[in-house]
């Protein structure tokens, strides 16, 4: 990948491209940043402006023998380390639907990469097999006079074996081998890992940024920049903004049913409509703690609807420029808004944060969706302070 095909971050890639032409390469690396701003795509630009042997000062040249192979991800010194599903496997045998995701989707996060192998529904994790690999793999003789890159995306979700085993390798480098880690939670590493690497704080994009790119890719500009505000600096949350399908589109209805039914039965005095909105809520639970719907969408709803009930608040200071929401969302919001105020917002947003903790901790989903419906019940009812 070329530095220039990668939207923005350009004061991090003149860092990165200053600090190989100042021969100042660290053995080890960390791209720490949210999801879809573009971390991936800089490390894979760095390992190939590493390598290319006839580099300006800007980027690689993109057309020798060494670019192309860097291009295809098939160069001999890049190899990559992921989260799989079995801990009998290793990342060998995804290579090539990791490959097809890279090349054809650029941007992606777990719950794409959980789609690409067919396992929405399941964990993944970086296995202690996967440690013995990586030394393999760099105890072999460089294929060229250049760096071996070791890139590690989302080292945080490494098992204890495997971190112990890579912090030993971090700690002990063979010569111009060079460790890239590619991080959303470098929080969750192992500490000594975390000293042993040098940190690259990877920004959120502008904007403007992100609104030129959608623009490019035909969508329209007032959309285009009401997404880009919405994606709080994400260029991927901006594609799957951008994306009117079912799946996103499912995202609000569950957000308005789970608050019209707990408004019902905490705040309407009809038993009926009551008993009615409870059975509702009970179902809802349920659906959404289906194992076919997986923890990554169940955790990615929950941030949503964090997101939601920030907006609604900040709707109430009558501050439009404040907002950020699409149309169908603003829709809702005009009625919905003043149930969402200083008396319960804090409250609620905790309940929300802790179902989404809990959930990430493998947790019983049917216990928490529908605690999280009892909770929504006797806060919506609050009054404001």
């Amino acid at each position: 990948m070329l530095f220039r095909e990668i939207i923005g971050q350009e004061a991090t890639k003149q860092q990165l491209r200053q600090a190989v032409r100042e021969g100042r390469i660290p053995h080890a690396q960390l791209f720490a940043g949210i999801s879809g701003i573009g971390k991936l795509q800089l490390a894979l630009a760095y390992a190939q402006y590493l390598n290319c042997p006839h580099s300006t000062d800007e980027d690689s040249c993109g057309t020798c023998p060494t670019c192309l192979q860097f291009e295809r991800l098939q160069h001999p010194d890049l190899h990559f380390v992921f989260p799989i599903v079995g801990s009998d496997e290793t990342c060998d045998s995804f290579l090539e639907p990791w490959r097809e995701i890279i090349l054809n989707k650029h941007y992606f996060d777990l719950e794409d990469w959980h789609k690409a192998l067919g396992v929405e529904t399941k964990q993944s994790m970086i296995y202690e097999k996967e440690s013995g690999e990586i030394m393999r793999k760099l105890s072999l003789k460089a294929y060229g006079e250049g760096y071996k890159v070791m890139i590690i995306w989302q080292p945080e979700r490494m098992n204890a074996q495997c971190a112990n085993k890579l912090l030993k390798l971090l700690e002990e480098p063979s010569p111009k081998t060079v460790f890239l880690l590619v991080s959303e939670h470098p929080e969750a590493l192992l500490s000594t890992i975390q000293s042993r690497v040098q940190t690259i704080r990877v920004p959120r994009l502008e904007t403007e940024t992100i609104a030129q790119a959608l623009q490019q890719n035909g969508i329209d500009a007032t959309k285009a920049l009401d997404i880009a505000r919405i994606a709080n600096g994400s260029y991927l949350s901006a594609l799957k903004k951008a994306d009117e399908s079912e799946e996103n589109q499912q995202e609000l209805r569950d957000f308005i049913a789970l608050f019209r039914d707990a408004y019902t039965v905490g705040v309407l005095r009809d038993p009926h409509k009551k008993y009615e909105s409870l059975k509702r809520l009970r179902q809802w639970s349920l659906d959404m703690a289906d194992s076919k719907v997986g923890r990554e969408k169940q955790k990615h709803f929950l941030q949503y609807a964090q997101q939601q009930v920030r907006e609604n608040y900040i709707r109430n200071l009558a501050q439009p420029e404040l907002n950020y929401q699409m149309e169908e969302e603003r829709a809702f919001s005009a009625n919905f808004a003043p149930y969402i105020h200083s008396g319960n917002v804090e409250a609620i947003m905790n309940q929300l944060d802790l179902a989404e903790r809990q959930i990430e901790q493998n947790g019983n989903a049917k216990v928490i969706f529908f605690d999280l419906c009892l909770q929504m019940i006797v806060l919506i009812k609050k009054p404001k302070i």
